[in-house]
């Protein structure tokens, strides 16, 4: 039977609880998160496994580059997982320090083909199999600070248990699977369906690619069908017209979802791909928000008491292309303490009303909203980022 969970607590600093055996700890700080992994990675005794988005060569990347080449130089086994078109800006010998410390190395990044849509947009540190990181920040200087106009709003959850053995194990199986030559995409859909879970108050689902079965979508799809309370922070939010009117439907029938979406962003394609969904949304009473202070990038679903967190944006490509990992968290004590944090995000944003949306929606507003959500549900972020619209 699993741990009595203990109360999760927001402070000012964090929300945090024990559920199932595990704990867990918010970290919305950028730099209580860069800090955090550095600390992570210095009490690593016997294994780094470590994948990102983007791993960039600037101040940040290269402060964790270095602990982890400190940590393959004391006798740890380090691993590395990047993307490849994440990772395009980094400068090209950036990880070879890593490799020279005896560190092991590779890039995720298919071949032209059905593999070239594929991106591994997950996030993911697991150190000595009992502690970690996931959520939706990349390591660069703008997720990992809390100053300047182009710092990134997002999370990450430090969890301390045996809940990290699995996520290493997945790890290990999608690392293995990028060095192969002759991988196939199928295979790696049977990795992710292989190391999902399905039981017990901590699951980790994972998806993509190319796939519609994978149980995180079904999952969160299943679990809205019969709510009554959702708040949903999404930095790139154009759902599928199946989710939209599940959430139509609950809140046309009382119930009450909020939802969170960015108002600045390096990608404005995508805010006009969510201030397309508005006006469908707002007329069934769903009461949609605009984060201000910061470019948000957070990712962060709360289901009545149960809570989901990880690299998935609420869009097409996060649901069935890339790969993704999202932890599910069934605890009422800590999706009470996850709603102060939306509560405090809603604080921080503007409520756009249907008088409001109306007022701005111009003729040619409509149109680029409509031309981005195409975009945005059609083509790579990489794409729809170098025709960005002026939003204004």
């Amino acid at each position: 039977m699993a741990d009595q969970p203990k109360p999760a607590t927001a402070t000012a600093d964090r929300v945090h609880a024990t559920v199932g055996g595990d704990r867990l700890e918010l970290i919305e700080s950028g730099t209580e998160r860069i800090e955090t992994l550095l600390q992570i990675i210095a009490e690593a005794k016997e294994s780094v496994r470590i994948l990102f988005y983007i791993f960039d060569s600037d101040d940040s990347g290269r402060r964790v580059r270095d602990a982890l080449v400190e940590a393959a130089g004391r006798g740890a086994t380090v691993h590395l997982l990047v993307d490849g078109f994440g990772c395009s800006t980094a400068e090209p010998d950036f990880f070879k320090p890593l490799k020279d410390a005896g560190g092991d190395f590779c890039v995720f990044n298919p071949r032209y083909g059905s593999r070239y849509l594929v991106r591994n947009h997950q996030k993911l540190v697991v150190a000595d199999d009992r502690v970690g990181l996931i959520g939706g920040a990349n390591i660069q200087d703008s997720y990992l600070t809390d100053e300047g106009d182009k710092r990134w709003r997002d999370l990450w959850l430090r969890i301390e248990g045996p809940a990290m053995a699995s996520a290493g194990e997945y790890f290990d199986s999608v690392f293995r699977w990028t060095k192969r030559k002759t991988a196939k995409l199928r295979q790696l859909r049977r990795i992710v369906a292989r190391h999902t879970q399905h039981r017990g108050v901590l699951q980790w689902k994972f998806s993509g690619p190319l796939s519609r079965k994978h149980s995180w979508p079904a999952a969160l799809s299943r679990e809205m069908s019969g709510a009554k309370e959702i708040g949903i922070i999404a930095a790139y939010f154009s759902p599928p017209w199946s989710v939209m009117r599940r959430l139509g439907r609950i809140a046309r029938g009382g119930g009450k979802v909020q939802i969170i979406t960015a108002s600045k962003s390096d990608n404005t394609a995508t805010i006009g791909a969510a201030r397309h969904t508005y006006s469908r949304l707002l007329r069934r009473g769903i009461e949609m928000f605009e984060y201000r202070p910061a470019k948000l990038h957070t990712k962060l679903a709360i289901v009545d008491d149960v809570v989901h967190i990880g690299s998935a944006n609420l869009d097409f490509r996060s649901l069935y292309i890339n790969l993704e990992i999202m932890l599910r968290i069934d605890d009422a004590n800590f999706a009470a303490s996850m709603r102060r944090y939306f509560d405090g995000e809603r604080a921080d944003s503007e409520q756009i009303t249907l008088a409001l949306h109306r007022k701005r929606a111009t003729l040619w507003r409509r149109f680029k909203w409509t031309v981005s959500h195409w975009l945005v549900t059609s083509m790579d972020y990489t794409v729809t980022k170098r025709l960005n619209f002026n939003e204004g």
